[in-house]
């Protein structure tokens, strides 16, 4: 469905874990963002890119490489594909492709193009780097922490940020790389608040923000979270984790894989105090 929509901007939320893609048009380019989950999903991003694209050239962009972003790549072999240099040496690409293959098997999905890993046409390596096309400029930060191949992008002058996996209005930190890494990104993002005129934020799941003080506000929401789940590993206080595994919304199975994954990898990199 479409989450949200304006002159420049559509975003698209999957029923699949409120996964959106986003479709940005400007005079001089289409961007698109993550087309995912469900094939019919997929086409209907796919047939409102063909209404809108006219000659205009096509630009497919992959914030991270969880295979739940890249899931829709082959259905936009016409796009100049971006992403990290983390993502075009992505070390468990095999693996990545076999979480969407499962996916499709468990549940009977049938796709009309073929599975694969992005390979990207444009590699983007270092932070601040821009890509410009005409009036357009997309300006790059590399954001490890929840994986190690992430990327924020604003795009200029419309103001608009794409956080893929950070900064959602109820997705609290999932660690797959690194806390002190997230720890940087979310110090990035304060950059970012700081030096860009944004004027909206897109989140990987959840809700678009045009409210400069909700974008903060999610902002202190996941360094509030870290920075508390940080002590209460390194005290340690068993009871203080416990209490943080239930702040996860939509809890389950999943989020209590993803809160254990954040307390180990605390763990690894900060140790407890009483070692």
């Amino acid at each position: 469905m479409i989450q949200f929509q304006n002159e420049h901007m559509t975003v698209f939320q999957s029923v699949l874990y409120q996964t959106t893609a986003t479709v940005i048009q400007t005079t001089d380019l289409v961007l698109v963002v993550d087309p995912n989950w469900l094939p019919s999903e997929v086409e209907q991003i796919r047939s409102y890119v063909d209404q809108i694209k006219g000659a205009r050239e096509l630009y497919l962009l992959f914030t991270h490489g969880d295979f739940d972003h890249i899931i829709g790549y082959r259905a936009f072999p016409d796009a100049r594909v971006i992403g990290s240099k983390g993502l075009s040496e992505h070390p468990k690409k095999a693996y990545k492709l076999e979480l969407i293959r499962d996916f499709d098997a468990k549940h009977y999905v049938e796709r009309s193009y073929s599975i694969e890993f992005p390979e990207l046409d444009i590699i983007m390596s270092d932070n601040g780097q821009q890509l410009k096309k005409g009036g357009t400029t997309l300006t790059f930060f590399q954001t490890p922490g929840h994986t190690a191949d992430g990327l924020f992008t604003i795009v200029e002058p419309l103001g608009i940020l794409i956080a893929g996996d950070y900064l959602s209005d109820f997705e609290l930190p999932f660690i797959y790389d690194s806390a002190k890494a997230y720890q940087q990104t979310l110090l990035t993002a304060k950059h970012i608040f700081e030096q860009y005129a944004i004027k909206a934020l897109v989140p990987g799941h959840g809700r678009v923000t045009t409210d400069l003080e909700e974008m903060r506000r999610r902002l202190d929401l996941a360094d509030d979270h870290l920075q508390r789940l940080i002590q209460a590993v390194t005290e340690p206080n068993e009871a203080a984790v416990a209490a943080l595994e239930q702040e996860h919304a939509f809890p389950s199975s999943f989020t209590q894989e993803c809160h254990a994954e954040n307390v180990r990898i605390i763990q690894q990199e900060f140790g407890k105090r009483n070692e």
